[in-house]
């Protein structure tokens, strides 16, 4: 093989194989050879905390050229400042380096794979130092490199005012971090450097793929859709397990989770890929699966904004493939046009602190005694607050689990036996919370009976840290690449060849089919459709798949922003209306609704007990739709 490739071409087939290390054959890809071998991208992770089973899966059944580990999120980047504050060689993901690379580091090198991960967080650098020592004591010689840049903390002094979706804003004080969303290019260059394990700070997540698939293919700047489906490729599986049956609406069709399959995309050069998992997993792909997590965390479909191209995914087509083990679909139709002028950037900022109580009760009337145990212990602890001269509380929330608070006025089982009380509380004054967390265990002794305990003792006060976005040039964030712990690039990606940022398109989801007979049938949308929901900062989405193509027009009619509204009102700020905007993704035959402001702040600024509305889309299943003909024939 390297004396057919030294034959055809000589000088540029060495240079890559001294500079990479990498056996020649792994570089016979797409644009870089004659037949165009696909690449294979397997995902193990989706989140920092995720099961580390994936690797060995992946690496021995998923015959991968790239192995891909995502860990990164608003609330991730939170704690993983909050850990950085307290040491400084502290602040990545420290589970990637222990139980993800150093059990399977020799087979990640026998194998050939090399590997991409965020899981530097906002310490690269220490994370490539802990990945290099075990490198170092397995014996082995592998290229580690990291990208940098992305952390704009010592540019804060020059960020006194900023642009944000709203427009000019001033920076919060008491900035806690400032991380740009980077994207692919960088990740490129560190493989096109020869590195076989890549780390990276914060950057978008489907960068983690699609870097890959520019540097195996060669794909350039301009080649903006091939961007957009190697970017919806990263998109399917940056969440590990959600794409192959994790958290899908049919749960009870997917097997064996506890041994559940990671993500596998085999991409060709010309942009088109097949998902599927590793043979003899549990899990499950199908157009179901896959849908799902096309749609998740997504906003308006035809614009999906990333650094390297603004993708529009709203005609993207997902196909089952026959006769695949566990399942897989072929993805296709992801068009791409110019990214934008500028990177998205993440701000925290300390904003006071909080603390949580969770207790189970038990017995009769279990939340009526959940909801006056609440209320007595903020009366006795607000007059605690005057007598030490302390302010009050700047905010509470009161939730009983069980008796379905988080339905609002759907609720339907207020009279259970057993409940929990989720009491939050946040203030400016950290010693104030301290009196609150001490006031809670009293109400074991002194308030309702069948109160059984405080799940994980006194509630701990820890910070408050808001999530800030605003909007930088590109040519105004320096990237470095450091290779083996040396400095060996810097640059900024160049805006030049980008336009300016267009304005936001108009919705486009409220037309409909006048001419849909009606009837006099209701049908709860579980039975019409899948869905899916996430998280966007204080904001969420809930996609919904139709479960028949010939369904879909019943959805864009029946299914309006305003009727999800109304149904989940109780989830936005008091008396606030149009809230909800509606996309259709007629491709996969869906709708995405996006809920601005629903999530009482997001992440860990929020007190609620599903700050990134995971439970949005399960909510939404019990939606009623009246005035249908009989679908019957049609729901299988």
């Amino acid at each position: 093989m390297l004396a057919h490739l030294l034959w055809r071409r000589p000088e540029r087939t060495l240079k890559r194989v001294l500079r990479s290390r990498v056996r020649p054959w792994t570089w016979t890809n797409g644009r870089r050879s004659e037949h165009g071998r696909p690449v294979r991208i397997g995902c193990a992770s989706g989140f920092w905390g995720d099961t580390a089973t994936s690797v060995p899966q992946l690496i021995h059944g998923g015959k991968l050229d790239f192995l891909v580990f995502d860990y990164l999120s608003e609330i991730t980047m939170s704690l993983l400042t909050a850990a950085k504050s307290k040491a400084p060689n502290l602040g990545y993901a420290p589970d990637f380096v222990l139980a993800a690379l150093a059990p399977s580091i020799r087979d990640i090198q026998q194998k050939g794979v090399r590997v991409v991960s965020n899981a530097g967080g906002v310490n690269p650098l220490a994370c490539a130092d802990a990945i290099r020592e075990v490198v170092r004591k397995a014996g082995l010689d592998l290229k580690v490199a990291v990208v940098t840049g992305d952390d704009l903390t010592p540019q804060r002094s020059r960020l006194a005012r900023v642009e944000t979706a709203d427009g000019p804003r001033a920076l919060p004080e008491k900035l806690h971090s400032v991380n740009a969303y980077l994207g692919a290019g960088p990740i490129r260059r560190c493989l096109d450097l020869g590195a076989d394990i890549v780390v990276t700070g914060r950057c978008v997540d489907s960068a983690l793929a699609l870097g890959p698939l520019m540097h195996a293919f060669g794909w350039r700047e301009g080649d903006l859709d091939l961007l957009a489906a190697g970017s919806l490729a990263g998109h399917l599986i940056e969440c590990g397990a959600q794409s192959t049956g994790g958290i899908f609406t049919d749960w009870h069709r997917v097997p064996d989770w506890d041994d559940i399959g990671f993500p596998v995309v085999e991409c060709s050069s010309d942009g088109s890929f097949v998902l599927s998992k590793p043979p003899k997993t549990g899990g499950l792909v199908s157009f179901g699966t896959a849908a799902e997590q096309l749609v998740y965390e997504i906003g308006d479909p035809r614009r999906y904004v990333l650094p390297d191209v603004t993708c529009d995914f709203s005609h993207a087509l997902i196909q089952e493939v026959p006769g695949v083990d566990g399942g897989a679909v072929r993805v296709s139709g992801a068009k791409g046009s110019a990214p934008p002028r500028d990177y998205k950037v993440c701000a925290t900022y300390m904003d006071g602190f909080r603390a949580t109580a969770v207790c189970p009760l038990g017995g009769p009337r279990a939340a009526e005694k959940a909801r006056r145990t609440a209320e007595s212990i903020v009366k006795r602890t607000r007059r605690i607050f005057k007598r030490l001269a302390l302010e009050d509380f700047t905010d509470i929330h009161v939730q009983v689990l069980g008796a379905e608070d988080t339905y609002g006025a759907h609720a339907a089982n207020k009279g259970a036996r057993e409940a929990v009380l989720w009491l939050a509380a946040c203030h400016k004054d950290k010693k104030a919370l301290e009196v609150f967390a001490r006031e809670i265990a009293p109400a074991g002794t002194g308030m309702a009976p069948g109160l059984c305990g405080i799940v994980g003792g006194r509630p701990r006060v820890s910070p408050i840290l808001k999530p800030f976005f605003f909007y930088q040039p590109k040519s105004q964030v320096q990237i470095h690449i450091h290779v083996d712990g040396h400095l060996a690039e810097s640059f900024s990606e160049a805006e030049a060849h980008t336009p300016h940022e267009e304005a936001p398109l108009p919705s486009d989801g409220e037309e409909v089919d006048l001419d849909l007979p009606s009837g006099p049938h209701c049908y709860r949308l579980e039975e019409l459709a899948y869905t899916r929901s996430g998280d966007k900062g204080d904001s969420a989405n809930i996609g919904v798949i139709a479960r028949d193509p010939r369904l879909f027009p019943y959805l864009k009619k029946h299914l309006t922003s305003s009727a999800v509204e109304d149904y989940l009102l109780h989830l936005f700020p008091s008396g606030r209306r149009g809230a909800v905007t509606r996309y259709t993704l007629p491709g996969i035959n869906a709708l995405n609704f996006l809920l601005k402001d629903c999530l009482g702040g997001g992440g860990v600024a929020s007190l609620r007990s599903d700050p990134q509305g995971k439970a949005l889309a399960q909510m939404l299943l019990d939606l009623e739709l009246d005035g249908l003909p009989d679908l019957a024939p049609l729901l299988g």
